[in-house]
């Protein structure tokens, strides 16, 4: 008999039927050394992702994505519009480095880091198992009739789901405009924050839709993540697998019969208890291979190990394991593939923190008037220039002038010549800059002009300064 896994798993998914319908799954209650783990993760991840968008560093908020007012805060450092190239690179690294995980342990992010598998299982799932008890009970209660009874537990349910569906909403409102503007809306009644209070029914109904009927579709469907692990993954990445090789041996799987030895009869280790199959989330049978579905969640594992040790086998016959660690007995190594992530990991990291190094806390642009030629005033050129002067900090900059830095002449701001610029704010308008035409070497002259506030440069820039020899 063939030692590899059987691939007639691949014709079908495990959440549709022999009819193309929608099959409900009912998992079994997970437990076991790495549901433990995972529930130790998932909480701190969940009091992470509460928490951030209400933590502020220097007055900026912890992390933040508003797309509208296209400001976005990540780790406390903020991010504007000019900023933008910052920002792609930023999620560059963090693409790359989901492909380097993927590529080198699998879907093990969809497990244990993703917010939908944390929210679904570690949170929903918990309240169900809670309310309408464990898989044969869910199943019992979904084919009873319409009662006192189910009609309770599934109103219980349902309350309690949308409860927290609001909270989610209300958190990912504070992701996306501020958890500031988050609190002048519970201040200031969904009345006169109209907009945002329907934006929070809106999210409430997705997050209400997603837990409590879409579920494990939005892995197989909607996650894009999900798709491209078929492309990343390979037989030398680690996933969780069932190691065939030892559960099937010469003569397959088969019921455990404490009288016999298996060693002799040829059986592999796997009793069929299903057992795996019945605690997967995602309804799929592990022993089929790495499947689209699959989410490494280890709940499968847990079972196993449990049975195993029941029955008197050696545990680990679904682990975490390559498929060439499984069928050709080959450590763990670090591919070319793997070393070329990193390595470009590496570099994006670099030109991140160095790009980081040279941004400025305000950034001032400084651009001819177009469609305006220069100006004789006496012995000067006068010409005219609009600026705009962007403040990413969290405090006021009270004293904002300009000087010119590497040439002599003057430089005439329309309207105060000191003005200020509010926190987190863009200030425009037009100035003048005078040279003497005697100082004037081309017709295009370079000009740096320092923005200063009081004494301290903030920021310096350059432009071209046009003369009367761009007519010679």
């Amino acid at each position: 008999m063939s030692n590899l896994p059987d691939e007639a798993f691949r014709d079908t998914i495990g959440t549709i039927d022999e009819g193309g319908k929608r099959k409900f799954i009912f998992p079994k209650k997970p437990s076991g050394k790495f549901y433990d783990y995972r529930k130790i993760v998932s909480y701190v991840l969940l009091a992470i992702l509460v928490a951030n968008p209400f933590i502020k560093i220097n007055g900026n908020q912890f992390m933040m994505f508003n797309v509208v007012e296209r400001r976005f805060n990540i780790f406390g450092f903020p991010f504007w519009p000019q900023d933008f190239y910052l920002f792609v690179v930023s999620m560059l690294v963090g693409i790359v480095f989901i492909l380097l995980f993927t590529v080198v342990f699998g879907r093990i992010f969809c497990g244990w880091i993703c917010p939908q598998t944390i929210f679904l299982e570690l949170v929903f799932r918990r309240i169900e198992y809670w309310i309408d008890g464990d898989r044969g009970a869910q199943q019992r209660l979904a084919r009873q009739e319409w009662n006192a009874e189910k009609i309770r537990k599934r109103l219980i349910k349902w309350f309690i789901f949308f409860v927290i569906s609001f909270a989610i909403a209300n958190v990912f409102l504070a992701y996306l405009v501020g958890s500031d503007q988050l609190f002048l809306m519970v201040e200031q009644g969904p009345i006169k924050q109209a907009s945002n209070f329907i934006a929070l029914l809106i999210f409430t109904s997705v997050f209400y839709f997603v837990f409590v009927w879409f579920r494990e579709q939005v892995c197989i469907i909607a996650c894009p993540y999900g798709r491209l692990q078929g492309v990343l993954l390979d037989n030398k990445s680690i996933n969780v697998a069932y190691d065939f090789v030892r559960g099937e041996k010469e003569e397959g799987r088969a019921k455990f019969n404490k009288k016999e030895d298996r060693a002799l009869t040829g059986k592999g280790d796997c009793i069929d208890c299903m057992q795996c199959v019945h605690v997967c989330p995602m309804g799929i049978d592990i022993r089929n291979g790495t499947q689209l579905e699959c989410t490494n969640c280890t709940a499968c594992i847990d079972e196993c190990d449990h049975i195993m040790e029941s029955v008197g086998l050696p545990k680990g016959l679904i682990r975490y394991a390559s498929e060439d660690e499984i069928a050709k007995k080959e450590p763990f190594k670090f591919t070319a593939r793997m070393k070329g992530y990193t390595a470009v990991l590496c570099i994006l990291l670099t030109v991140f923190v160095g790009m980081l190094f040279l941004r400025t806390n305000v950034e001032a642009v400084i651009l001819r008037l177009p469609g305006q030629l220069f100006q004789h005033k006496g012995d000067k050129i006068s010409n005219i220039y609009t600026y705009k002067i962007v403040n990413k900090t969290m405090k006021d900059y009270q004293d904002i002038h300009f000087e010119l830095i590497d040439q002599k002449g003057n430089i005439r701001n329309v309207g105060k010549p000191h003005f200020k610029v509010a926190k987190e704010s863009i200030s425009q308008g037009t100035l003048f800059i005078e040279i003497d035409e005697a100082l004037l070497i081309s017709d295009k002259t370079k000009v740096k002009i320092g923005v200063y506030n009081g004494k301290e440069l903030i920021d310096h820039t350059t432009t071209n300064f046009l003369g009367p020899r761009s007519f010679n």
